[in-house]
């Protein structure tokens, strides 16, 4: 008998402040080492400084806005063909869209130096709001990447 992988999204809980399950998946990426409570105020200082710099929209709203700008629409997988090996452009699926674009900010975020890790991460997600900075630089080469294999799109079918 094998185990099969069972989802953990179903247990997961919407965030206290805002109720939203995105900011709670958020919270758990940025989280290290298993300190929750320091990745919550990270996140809930980071939405802060975020409000403080768009008076005019919710938080919340600009967080959801900032996700949804830096996920790819396509990406590249590797397919083995005969000898040789190709980049072959495919659809990323909303799972995969969302899990990417959470982790480009996170990690764009951690590369900055000098600030403490909410005015980093206020930066790149107040950046990314705007569609500019590392997050969306990284969409972007993905999409041109894609877009530079699709020549290849027939070997998709197999993937």
């Amino acid at each position: 008998m094998t185990l099969q992988y069972k989802s953990t999204e179903r247990f997961l809980q919407p965030d206290v402040k805002y109720k939203s399950k995105l900011v709670t998946k958020f919270i758990n990426c940025l989280m290290f080492k298993g300190k929750k409570s320091i990745s919550e105020k990270i996140f809930y200082n980071m939405m802060d400084i975020s409000a403080s710099r768009f008076p005019d929209k919710a938080p919340i709203e600009i967080f959801e806005t900032a996700v949804n700008n830096v996920k790819p629409l396509l990406e590249v997988r590797s397919k083995r063909v005969g000898g040789a090996t190709y980049q072959v452009p495919i659809e990323v699926h909303r799972k995969r869209q969302q899990s990417l674009a959470i982790r480009w900010i996170l990690e764009a975020s951690r590369k900055k130096k000098g600030k403490s890790m909410d005015k980093r991460l206020a930066d790149e997600i107040c950046d990314a709001y705007r569609k500019q900075g590392v997050s969306i630089t990284k969409r972007e080469n993905t999409h041109k990447m894609a877009e530079a294999n699709k020549a290849f799109a027939h070997f998709a079918w197999s993937i």
